[in-house]
């Protein structure tokens, strides 16, 4: 019997260094093929079943299952399941290779993986030759026993007046196991047989059922009696009828028995005993409460099981179908008596049905009660039979299904999937009554930075308490829902008619959630502070889509965070049109990463001698629909979308090249090359390799590359930066930190880091000459590298007055257009190669 995957369960994966040691304490044998349909797995008992070695059985095709004796269609069904396709249940006749011949019990269920996709077949083996030989002894007696009945009705003996034997068939002589001759002249009480009692107790002397006829002169009708021979033959089970014979002239002269073998019979009653016994236990461990309504008597039958579900001893109420009406939940009463009455009343044999009792607690039972109904000729219903199954687990298992499947986890706030359908209705709504609403997006600001320093467990806890606070600041009949991360919807409904009157309603909310989402956080029993930035939609019938609305209230939200965070704006279509300026610089970014756009230029930093010692590296884009974009242009939309992964291994790796070249030419070998490292590049966990990897495969000189880090590159993971740059320093890699001044650098742990030199912010060196304070952190810097040991360069560099005050105040390298602009890489190497 084959079974439609959509009704087998997917089965869990056990660990694999579980599996052979559960199969190996399992009594019956278990296999396992791949979804090659090779046996992969094999316990000793299936060994032992098929009467194969592992090396026979371990690595060849499941078709071990497949003998000519069997059913082909078998064949096909068994192929299907070690393929994946259905599960298998089914017996079939086996041979083993001694020749041996055996039946035995399939069971073969397609294993998938979390995916769906399928993986493996699980198989399990039962030898049933015992069974099945006992099926077919039975079957051969019980045809032995029909062939009986129908040729040789019963065994008959004639007694005489004083019991003797006067005569016997051949059915006789075989049940008593004498032959006629020895027969003849014997007594009923000879002491060549005994005769027992239904209970099998031997049965006195007096009630033989001949004696009886001999006593009473009555007939004795349907006496069940056990023949036991004294030959050790067995016992035989008849059931005996014996009348008297009367002569002419009234007296009694003969009794004539008649014996009827029931020994089969008499089996199968104690057969039929132990299967009651059997069932009755199975009733009681079964989650299943069978039940019998005779419609004529209206009399009911409820299994133990049934009154355990409903919490009542057997003895507390009669049972009655009028006690089960009255436990009926009163919003299915209605709906389940109609539909009894309909089934009755229609030519339907089964039904199913659902409906909840209450217990003796108070709380309601939900049931499925499936029926079978036996009608009469003309269709009327005549009894009604079937069982209760509780539903309990099964209602508990979809409630928590359904709570995964449209409610956050986390919050317990209701998920993307759920907001879209109530945003559904929220539109159709509109339609009804004319009425708007709103979509309020929040986002909180600088949520992964609390993740990366506190942990995800303080950023989960404090997203539960933002979605309290959420739910505190709307009426009931709002929908909150969170879509992930730190992504909350705000969804208002049945708002004013007019959209002005609309959005003052929805700037309220909003106004209330920022005072709410504000107001301090306790995480670790510590004050934290956290801000929201959120974007407003209005929406109506008229809104376009739901994709639509909830990427009108993104973008709103993105540009309350391009407008200071910690504020709410409305969604204009001037922003989507920016959106879109921004996706599309994004995709044209992409492309020219691969079609080779973007090139490297370099500008000189030199010496006080202004002799060029090094340079910086900078990236420029030629985009042949855009021309020569501006860095400030892309370099943060990269960091914005990742892209400054490829792109800063790609300037990186570009450098290197330019170092290995440079080796072999003495003007340019010791030329130092400084590359800008982001944060999302320092961060990744494969970032020194990288690096190494890039260095190794150019044969660059690693003593010839600087990476330049910014300050706020530095406030975060602070010792995982530090083993970096330590184990890039150790391969003669050096550090410049850029734009000193601006960031958050600690001067406690400056020192911490393998620095090699500061570079001061174009900031400061801008308006040194002119402003006392600018020309005094400019000094501060220069002193605290040289208290650091550190060397220190200055860019910016425009003028000569620049360039001399930085020199008085001891700086020694510089970089600015007073020494050279951006230029291609080939105009650099030639100007490295004149100097």
């Amino acid at each position: 019997m084959s079974h439609d995957l959509s009704a087998t369960p997917t089965l869990p994966s056990l660990p694999s260094e579980l599996a052979p040691a559960l199969m190996a304490d399992l009594p019956q044998g278990v296999f396992i093929t791949n979804h090659l349909q090779q046996v992969v797995m094999a316990n000793a008992a299936l060994l032992n079943t098929c009467g194969l070695s592992e090396a026979m059985l371990i690595g060849k095709p499941g078709d071990f299952l497949l003998h000519p004796l069997s059913n082909p269609q078998q064949h096909a069904a068994i192929l299907a399941a070690l393929a994946g396709e259905a599960s298998f249940q089914g017996e079939l006749c086996q041979q083993r290779p001694s020749g041996e011949l055996y039946w035995a019990e399939l069971h073969l269920v397609p294993l998938h993986t979390a995916t769906g996709a399928f993986s493996h077949c699980l198989g399990t083996l039962h030898d049933i030759s015992i069974r099945k030989q006992i099926e077919l002894e039975l079957q051969a007696s019980e045809q032995r026993y029909l062939d009986l009945i129908e040729h040789i009705p019963a065994g008959v003996v004639v007694h005489g007046a004083h019991s003797e034997i006067l005569q016997a068939n051949a059915r006789a002589c075989d049940l008593l196991g004498l032959s006629l001759e020895q027969m003849r002249g014997l007594e009923a009480i000879d002491p060549q047989w005994q005769f027992l009692k239904p209970d099998g107790t031997p049965m006195a002397l007096e009630d033989y059922p001949v004696n009886q006829v001999l006593r009473d002169r009555l007939r004795v009708q349907n006496l069940v009696v056990g023949v036991k021979r004294n030959d050790a033959t067995g016992l035989v089970w008849a059931m005996c009828n014996a009348f008297p014979v009367l002569d002419n002239g009234g007296q009694l002269s003969e009794v004539v028995v008649c014996f009827t073998e029931v020994t089969d019979l008499k089996r199968t009653e104690q057969a039929l005993r132990k299967s009651e016994e059997r069932l009755r236990l199975v009733l009681l461990g079964s989650n299943d409460a069978p039940w019998d309504w005779d419609l004529q008597s209206q009399s009911v039958y409820y299994a133990p099981r049934w009154w355990q579900m409903i919490g009542l001893a057997v003895e507390e109420q009669p049972p009655t179908i009028a006690l089960w009406d009255s436990l009926l939940h009163p919003d299915d009463k209605q709906r389940v008596d109609a539909s009894l009455v309909r089934i009755l009343g229609s030519s339907v044999q089964s039904f199913e049905l659902e409906f909840r009792l209450r217990h003796k607690e108070g709380h309601y039972v939900p049931l499925l009660s499936r029926g079978f109904i036996l009608r009469d000729e003309d269709g009327t219903a005549l009894r009604v039979s079937g069982t209760n199954t509780d539903l309990t687990e099964r209602k508990l298992a979809e409630e928590r299904i359904h709570q995964l499947a449209y409610f956050d986890a986390l919050t317990e706030l209701p998920n993307r999937r759920l907001l879209m359908e109530q945003l559904r209705k929220a539109l159709l709504g509109c339609a009804r009554h004319q009425r708007q609403g709103a979509l309020l997006f929040i986002d909180l600001d600088n949520f992964k930075a609390l993740n990366d320093t506190l942990g995800h467990d303080m950023g989960d806890h404090l997203l539960q308490q933002v979605a309290q606070r959420l739910r505190d600041s709307v009426r009931e009949v709002d929908t909150v829902a969170r879509l992930g991360g730190d992504e909350f919807v705000v969804m208002l409904e049945d708002l004013s008619e007019q959209p002005q009157e609309t959005a003052l309603q929805a700037e309220m909310v909003g106004q209330k959630i920022l005072a709410e989402l504000n107001r301090p956080y306790s995480l670790r029993e510590r004050p934290y502070h956290s801000t929201p930035s959120i974007g407003i939609a209005l929406f109506d019938q008229h809104t376009a889509g739901l994709d639509e609305l909830l990427k009108q209230a993104d973008v709103a939200m993105y540009q309350a965070k391009a407008e200071g965070r910690n504020t709410l704006r409305f969604f204009d279509p001037s922003m989507q049109a920016s959106v879109d300026r921004r996706v599309a610089l994004e995709q044209d970014l992409r492309d020219g990463l691969q079609r080779g756009e973007l090139l490297i230029y370099c500008q000189p930093q030199v010496n006080v001698a202004e002799q060029i010692t090094g340079g910086e590296i900078l990236v420029r884009w030629n985009s042949p629909s855009r021309g020569m974009v501006s860095p400030a242009e892309f370099i943060p939309l990269a960091e914005a979308t990742g892209l400054i992964l490829p792109l800063g291994e790609f300037v990186l790796r570009q450098a290197c090249q330019h170092l290995a070249a440079w080796a072999r030419e003495p003007a340019l070998a010791n030329i130092t090359l400084a590359v800008n490292v982001s944060a999302q590049q320092m961060h990744e966990d494969f970032f020194v390799e990288q690096v190494l990897g890039i260095l190794l495969e150019t044969g660059a000189n690693p003593q010839r590359l600087k990476l330049e880090l910014t300050e706020s590159l530095l406030a975060k993971n602070i010792d995982d930066i530090i083993a970096k740059m330590n184990r890039l320093r150790s391969h003669g890699i050096s550090f410049s930190l850029d734009d000193f001044g601006t960031g958050y650098s600690s001067l406690s742990y400056l020192n911490r880091f393998p620095l090699e030199q500061l570079k001061i912010d174009q900031s400061f060196v801008r308006d040194a000459v002119i402003e006392p304070g600018n020309a005094d952190i400019a000094r501060v810097i220069i002193a605290l590298a040289d208290k650091l040991q550190l060397k220190v360069i200055a860019e910016g560099v425009e003028t000569a007055e620049q360039r001399q005050f930085l020199l008085d105040n001891g700086c020694q390298h510089f970089q600015g257009f007073l020494f050279g602009r951006p230029m291609p890489m080939d105009e650099f190497t030639a100007r490295c190669q004149q100097a």
